[in-house]
């Protein structure tokens, strides 16, 4: 099997593997159900991932990976704090909308200990990275007198607390926006340019200076 074949297999197991935690649950994923439905024999997924604790962190690992890395390229951008802050939002509010079992699968891992498992620790030391990443772009913005002297943390908590509500309370955000988030097509074309914007309308009306806005 060439380099490519094998990028390939793997890349394709962390896609069903990303699936199946999200829909069935650590326990409910067995690693023949993980094998099975992703057409291969579970000696091929201990070989690329070790044990199904290795493949479900391989899973959360490359989201969340990448989406740190995208952060830390907005930050290091020459643009002013409310514009890194945008792009942020857009990054992150367009991975999640693309990434609907990712986030059932961190709700779960951050939410119930296992034993013998450190991701729940690896997923809050990553998700408190990024959050540390918006936090000093506010305190940044607050420093040069481009934001109101607000409560940097709160504010954090604010903004992904949003995201993180409707992607994990589907049936209640449902009912309160009168739309189907569990739609994919809802919720792309729908809920993600209206929360996008919401959260835009947020930063302006919340964070700016009245000098900023002149």
């Amino acid at each position: 099997m060439s380099q490519k074949e094998k990028t390939d297999k793997k890349e394709h197991l962390l896609e069903v593997a990303e699936r199946v935690f999200g829909e069935l649950g650590y326990e409910g994923a067995s690693t023949r159900v993980l094998a099975q439905e992703a057409g291969v024999n579970m000696a091929m997924l201990n070989y690329y991932f070790g044990s199904k604790d290795g493949l479900l962190k391989a899973v959360v690992e490359r989201r969340v990976s990448s989406m740190k890395k995208g952060f830390e390229e907005i930050c290091r951008q020459d643009i002013s704090c409310q514009e890194k802050l945008t792009q942020i939002l857009q990054l992150y509010v367009g991975r999640v909308a693309t990434s609907k079992y990712l986030h059932k699968i961190i709700f779960r891992e951050i939410s119930v200990v296992r034993s013998g498992s450190d991701l729940s620790d690896y997923i809050l030391e990553v998700l408190h990275g990024n959050a540390q990443v918006v936090q000093q772009i506010i305190e940044e913005g607050i420093r040069n007198g481009e934001f109101r002297a607000v409560d940097a943390e709160m504010t954090v908590t604010s903004i992904f607390g949003t995201v993180f509500y409707l992607i994990n309370s589907r049936r209640l955000a449902s009912k309160m926006l009168g739309m189907d988030l569990f739609n994919d097509q809802v919720l792309q074309e729908e809920t993600k340019p209206r929360l996008l914007a919401y959260l835009k309308d947020y930063i302006q009306v919340y964070l700016l200076t009245d000098e900023t806005e002149k």
